[in-house]
């Protein structure tokens, strides 16, 4: 008896002990949050400070607790490129804010449609009579476009300006799929579909090629105005040109050149920078050395609240990859993102809903799930307007059309009409080691598709004839919604995509605007006056663990953000060891039948790789 009652002692101590250590984890972590939220009476005289650790993005992803626990790779921060928008609005005419500083020295991308949205809004603060200045060791295509705008740009002297414009080379594992005995069983529609040629060519199509370059040629031509009107003094031909000649006749002084060549006003570290901010706008309460005046974007807009005058326009981000099922914020969940319209549709006020796209597709399944709510408002009288930001494509399209208008903006990617559908089978691997495949079959289909034996021809057809049949659908919904006939939307379609500014004249989207340009117009066709309303938006939102974690995030992140030119290339590098293993992981990973832009990868910014990877790039490592 003294044996147990001591062992029962010790068991109910150590379930104290465990529950005492989960209370601290759990104050630790709400500390940790409320000590990251904006405090509202923070707002100080001096520059609004934009400090953009991360990528730009139109809905951040929601943080996995347990991956950003065990996972060795640092989350990627992302800015909502909202966020960033009204706070250079509020900037405009706060008496408060006498300048904008734009510090993008761990700046790491957006799409080039929500840059130039962030640089008109520069263009309307320095229009309004304040300046901005920008800082970073290293200006890339992206942090340059908005460095661009700039009333005066500096540069560490360490640092330099890599502009490279888009496009490079693109993986193809045809030959190593041949050598692990993988076959990719692909079912597709579209001459331009090239989403999956990676698994089945070793190279890149003709069509393909075409069709990228375009959208390239396109895209990179708005990037070079866009800079050209912001900065006309700026002489990037030379360096676009012949960027070996330029960097030889600067001696390899990346700082020199970028200043010769009027990139940029002025160099300094950021001491230096910081300095001179304080000249401008005034110490910081502490007088630290390189301190200055300022208050972060937050702490702006917290000092405002969320507009809530006037009737209600709702807002749903359609933000991510498009996958069946439900998700938290950054994932477009078929189940999730349909749900919140019926909601909001049903127990919301709503005067118009504008449906914000930034998205290359997924799940045909979700994407139809998500249109079929949209046409639920539209079938209450609701104005339905849709925004296009960085991409609309594919599935992305498919959710697009029960829209009254379309918005797009020059460089959205968009299109990519076009379904496909891939399984592997491995038997040609597995017969490598030793292992084949027999059976018996009460009928052509019974125990397919047969992944160890490989599919049976009657499956082939099968699945082929199913993913035309979608094909003739997705036509079919475009051809109603545009007004156009089946064969005038198959000769755009075939899974190419377009640029925004090809796409209106071709007759995919109606009109050039963004999401400002969206609102006015869901208000007009609402009968709203112009300050008779305010944004509604009808979001999922992060679980209670997510959001603890997020208020670390930003810290955590920052220290994988490269700086200086070689850091630069040393991370491209990483993205694309972490490509290659996405394409991989996507190749046993898909569920369904897919309208989705694989190349559409190449642009978008970098996202956070997945802690763990699938069977296939497992075993493509341990090949290797």
């Amino acid at each position: 008896m003294t044996f147990l009652r001591i062992s029962w002692k010790i068991i109910v101590g150590l379930k104290d002990l465990l529950v005492l250590l989960l209370l601290l984890l759990f104050f630790a972590l709400l500390f940790a949050l409320l000590s990251a939220s904006p405090n509202p009476g923070m707002v100080r005289e001096g520059a609004l400070w934009l400090k953009l650790d991360g990528v730009v993005s139109e809905q951040p992803a929601e943080v996995d607790p347990l991956t950003a626990l065990t996972s060795t790779a640092m989350p990627v921060s992302e800015i909502r490129q909202r966020d960033i928008i009204r706070s250079l609005k509020i900037a405009e005419s706060d008496k408060r804010i006498k300048a904008v500083v734009l510090d993008m020295d761990r700046f790491m991308g957006g799409g080039q449609a929500s840059l130039s949205a962030i640089g008109d809004s520069l263009d309307a603060v320095k229009k309004a009579g304040k300046p901005v200045y920008a800082f970073a060791t290293a200006y890339t295509d992206d942090s340059y476009q908005l460095a661009a705008h700039a009333t005066q740009v500096w540069m560490d002297p360490l640092g330099g300006a890599m502009l490279t414009g888009p496009g490079g080379s693109q993986p193809y594992y045809k030959g190593l799929l041949d050598q692990l005995g993988i076959k990719a069983n692909i079912y597709r529609v579209g001459t331009f579909k090239s989403a999956v040629e990676p698994y089945m060519r070793s190279d890149q199509s003709p069509e393909s090629k075409e069709a990228i370059k375009g959208v390239y040629d396109e895209i990179w031509g708005q990037w070079k105005a866009d800079v050209a009107k912001a900065r006309p003094q700026a002489q990037i031909n030379g360096i676009l040109n012949d960027p070996a000649g330029s960097v030889e006749g600067a001696r390899g002084n990346l700082a020199q050149l970028a200043v010769s060549s009027k990139l940029v006003d002025k160099l300094g570290d950021r001491i230096a920078f910081g300095k001179f901010i304080a000249t401008k706008v005034g110490p910081d309460e502490k007088k630290t050395t390189g301190g200055f005046a300022a208050t972060p974007m937050n702490t702006l807009l917290a000092s405002y609240g969320p507009p809530s005058a006037g009737k209600q326009i709702g807002v749903v981000t359609i933000a991510g990859t498009i996958v069946d099922g439900e998700a938290g914020p950054g994932t477009a969940a078929g189940d999730t993102i349909s749900g919140l319209i019926y909601d909001a549709i049903d127990n919301k006020d709503l005067q118009a809903l504008v449906v914000r796209v930034d998205s290359p597709g997924g799940s045909v399944t979700a994407s139809e799930k998500i249109r079929l709510a949209i046409e639920a408002a539209k079938a209450k009288e609701i104005p339905v307007i849709v925004s296009m930001a960085n991409l609309a494509a594919s599935g992305g399209y498919w959710v697009s059309l029960p829209a009254d208008v379309i918005f797009a903006e020059p460089s959205t990617i968009t299109g990519s009409i076009g379904i496909f559908g891939v399984i592997p089978s491995a038997q040609a691997g597995l017969a490598k080691i030793g292992v084949n495949a027999d059976g018996v079959k009460t009928t052509p289909l019974s125990g397919e598709p047969d992944v160890l034996g490989g599919f049976s021809p009657e499956f082939d057809r099968v699945a082929q004839s199913a993913i035309e049949n979608g094909y003739r659908e997705f036509i079919s919904r475009v051809a109603t919604a545009r007004k156009k006939t089946p064969e005038q939307v198959d000769a755009i379609a075939q899974g190419r995509v377009w640029a925004g500014g090809t796409a209106r004249q071709i007759g995919l989207v109606d009109r050039y605007g963004g999401m400002d340009d969206a609102l006015a117009e869901a208000a007009k066709r609402a009968g709203l006056k112009a300050d008779g309303w305010h944004a509604v938006y009808i979001e999922p939102q992060p679980n209670f663990a997510g959001s603890l974690l997020g208020g670390l995030m930003p810290k955590r992140a920052s220290v994988a953000a490269p700086m200086d030119v070689f850091a630069q290339a040393a991370w491209q590098q990483q993205l694309f060891v972490q490509r290659v293993a996405a394409d991989l992981d996507m190749l046993t990973g898909v569920k369904g039948v897919q309208a989705r832009c694989l190349e559409c990868a190449d642009f978008t910014p970098p996202t956070t790789p997945k802690a763990d990877g699938g069977w296939l790039s497992v075993l493509a490592k341990l090949f290797a």
